[in-house]
């Protein structure tokens, strides 16, 4: 286990640096210039030039990378070019939004789909695996948006039961900000869920035809008892694999949901910093994004030989 911890470490940091480059090189190359997106058309080329000393844009982009690989590696992002503040802290404002909300929605998500495949999966070809597959069909090709506007027009505009955007703030305690981050936690979730479920009803019902599971039904066991006992923990391989793909996309695919229910998150930090274009801002966020993913797909790989010891055996 050890041996094969450190290969997927070495295969993170190898990733991690390669991103990195990739990162920056690709948003310096975009056109035009951050000074003088910020002074106007009709700057002075000399203020044009003042700024872009103070900011840092009359470096080579080598020495530019450079200090910015090391300043986040000692946690310092570096200084917005719009905002004049710490990226560092506008990050971890903006991260105390996203985060919760992505976990929200991957255990609504996880907390919808297991038992739904699971359903599906022991009831294969009856009524209730039908209507499972139809619901799950219909939640995979209606966009999460689509949910969100639904959910407000329901529960906030008639209802009245939450807000139809913002977010109060943690300050206010944590179950009035999980309030606010409810809707779309749940709109986030649904299609999630619809996918997440289909794969463990696929998964599950190709581990019920393979010979150990015969073998556990003719030593007496029934189909369920079989399932829950020996099937489900085999079955979670690809399940695993799409969870830790989900939690991702919820980190960093959240934009238009933040967007639509107006949440200070990541998302609409990343929006904004585009809009201004305010290169550090953008790199250090997706720079955090990246790690965030490489880390999940460590953390999966590290669940798979968990649950399966032949992964460990063959490294």
């Amino acid at each position: 286990m050890l041996r094969y911890s450190i290969k997927r470490l070495f295969s993170l940091i190898l990733s991690l640096a390669v991103a990195s480059l990739v990162i920056f090189f690709v948003i310096e190359i975009a056109p035009g210039d951050p000074a003088s997106f910020m002074l106007g058309i009709n700057a002075q080329p000399d203020t044009v030039a003042a700024l872009r000393t103070e900011l840092g844009l009359d470096q080579s982009k080598f020495s530019r990378y450079a200090a910015w690989v090391g300043g986040m590696l000692s946690g310092d992002f570096g200084t917005s070019y719009t905002y004049r503040t710490p990226v560092a802290e506008m990050i971890a404002d903006r991260l105390w939004v996203s985060l919760p909300l992505a976990l929200y929605a991957l255990a609504l998500s996880t907390l919808i789909a297991f038992p739904a495949g699971i359903y599906a999966a022991a009831r294969r070809g009856k009524a209730g695996d039908m209507a499972v597959m139809g619901a799950t069909q219909l939640g995979v090709a209606v966009p999460n948006f689509w949910f969100a506007m639904m959910l407000v027009l329901i529960f906030a505009i008639n209802l009245r039961w939450f807000n139809a955007g913002g977010f109060v703030g943690w300050d206010e305690g944590l179950l009035a900000g999980l309030h606010s981050l409810t809707l779309p936690a749940i709109s986030l979730a649904l299609p999630q869920a619809a996918i997440l479920a289909r794969v463990m009803r696929s998964a599950l019902l190709d581990i019920l035809g393979e010979d150990f599971m015969r073998t556990a039904r003719a030593k007496g066991l029934s189909r369920r008892q079989a399932l829950w006992r020996h099937g489900l923990r085999n079955a979670l391989i690809p399940v695993l694999t799409i969870i830790g793909l989900q939690f991702s996309f919820l980190l960093a695919g959240a934009i238009i949901i933040e967007q639509v229910f107006y949440l200070p998150g990541l998302g609409r930090l990343v929006f904004q910093a585009i809009s201004a274009r305010d290169l550090i801002v953008v790199e250090s966020v997706v720079m955090l994004l990246v790690f965030a993913v490489i880390t999940v797909n460590f953390l999966v790989d590290l669940a798979y030989a968990a649950v399966d010891p032949r992964l460990r055996s063959r490294t």
